[in-house]
Order: C-alpha cells, then structure tokens, then sequence
C-alpha cells in the first residue's frame, strides 16, 4: 500500500466530516424520530431499543457497531482492497465515538420531516465516503463486492436486505416507525444515485472525422476501448466514423471534454445505459 501526503490527507480530512455528519444526523434526526436506518447502524440502534425496553441496560453504540462490523470488515479486506478497508474502519470508528460523545439536540418532532431530510444527510454521508473509496460501513461493503463483482449499481440490492431489519423493528415497536425507517431510506438510496455514479454507465455515440484519435482520447481518460462503425451524413451525403463507446456515467463529462479536445467538431450523444452484458473495465479499488 502507498500513501500520498496530499491524497490521503484529502481522504482522512473528508471521511473525519462524514462521520461527524453521521453522527450528529444519528443523534439529532434518526433517534428524535425512532427511526431504523437499514445496515450495521440501524440494527445497532434496534439491539441498544431492545436492551432499553426489555432489559432496562443501555448499551454503548460503538461497541455494537464495532461488533456488528467485523465480518463486513472482513469482506473488504478480503475482497474488496485493504486501503478501502482501512479508511471504512475510520469512519466507523469515528462516527462510533462521536454517536456516544455528541450530545442529543432536536430541529424537530415531525417524524415525516425527520424522514426526509435524515435520508437526505445519510445519502450525503455515504457518497462522501464512497467519493473518497471508504464506506459507512455494514451492508455498504456487501453492496460493494456485488457491484464490483457484477458491474452494475447494487444499492438498491442492500435497500431490498434492510427491509428484514425494519420488519424486526416494526414487529417489536411498532409499524408506523418501520415504514417512516423506510421512507428514509428510500430517500437516502435516491441521493446516493444521484451523486454517486462510479456503477451506472453511459453510452455514447460520437460522430467524428477523426476516429482514431478519439478512440485513443476515451482510453486514455477511461479505459475503456471503443468500435468505429461506419455512418453517411443523410444532408451532404458524406461518409462519417461512429465512434460506439460505454463509459462509466462518472467518467462521462471527463471522456467528452477528451474527444472535444482532439476533435472540436465531433457530434456526442450521450444516453444512460439500462443493463450491461460481457466485460466491462472497472478500475480497481485501492
């Protein structure tokens, strides 16, 4: 493993935010409200209501959490990259610590208002550590190993696996809560789609005189290779290269400003991709 002074100060300075973020949206929205955010934190949060109700003991956070995560940790050690791993164990850590340190404070008791806007910092939390190639940990590192392994975004897999989680919760404190649990995280799934990308792909298609050289341009900026097809102008029926390429939709904006530097005429059409068959270039995880 390398380090880079500037690069992983960047990484440590960003995942020490998302975790003060985590845990004060932890302490003023997910617990004012009830609520069950899905993953090692939310069953965390489940097994401290349960000591609480039925057992009258308070158990600290972090040592559930931590408990909770050394399986996941050891996915991601395994499987995923051990820099990747390392920076995830910080950031659990951290929002551990911080969870039993920072005080309560309530914005509101709206538990709909709760919902939403707690998604909203959640989804901006875990794509801040996903930006910077660490995780929130829990079921972030199984949908991690699915997406790498399968190519495609499995987020919505893990939303799909923390509905046991909060069909426990609703059968032990009560419904209205488990389905408010899910309103938040259908909104934080949804953030994380919009700014997190690295899983969704775009398919362009590139008119130029100058194939070659663009060809040359999107593997240099992605990668990834490309097919020159060959089209006609249907106005000066002139012949003209397509150029076919997929590319990460995190890579998209990068790609194009390649091809438009080596080709200032090329005409892009950008269209998201669906599904994806066969290999597909994904760089690895540190």
């Amino acid at each position: 493993m390398k380090f880079s002074i500037k690069e992983d100060g960047k990484r440590i300075l960003i995942v020490a935010l998302a975790a003060v973020l985590m845990a004060v949206n932890i302490k003023t929205f997910v617990r004012t409200g009830g609520l069950y955010p899905g993953g090692a934190t939310g069953l965390t949060i489940l097994i401290q209501r349960v000591g609480e109700m039925f057992f009258h003991i308070e158990v600290p956070y972090t040592i559930v959490n931590l408990a909770l995560n050394a399986f996941p940790v050891y996915i991601g050690f395994r499987f995923i990259g051990k820099k990747f791993t390392l920076y995830s164990c910080l950031m659990i850590v951290l929002t551990s610590v911080l969870t039993d340190m920072i005080p309560a404070y309530v914005i509101t008791y709206d538990t709909l208002l709760i919902s939403v806007f707690g998604g909203i910092i959640n989804g901006l939390v875990v794509s801040m550590c996903l930006m910077m190639s660490a995780t929130t940990g829990g079921t972030d590192f199984i949908a991690i190993y699915l997406s790498d392994k399968k190519g495609v975004d499995s987020f919505n897999v893990v939303l799909g696996l923390n509905v046991v989680i909060l069909g426990i919760a609703g059968l032990l404190f009560g419904w209205d809560k488990a389905l408010y649990s899910i309103i938040f995280q259908y909104v934080s799934t949804q953030v994380l789609h919009i700014l997190y990308k690295k899983y969704q792909q775009q398919t362009l298609f590139i008119v130029t005189n100058r194939a070659s050289q663009v060809c040359a341009a999107i593997y240099e900026a992605s990668h990834h290779g490309a097919t020159v097809l060959e089209g006609k102008g249907s106005y000066e029926h002139e012949a003209r290269d397509v150029v076919y390429s997929v590319v990460s939709s995190a890579e998209s904006k990068k790609v194009i400003r390649a091809v438009k530097a080596v080709d200032e005429e090329a005409f892009v059409n950008a269209i998201r991709t669906e599904q994806l068959y066969g290999r597909f270039y994904q760089k690895p995880i540190d």
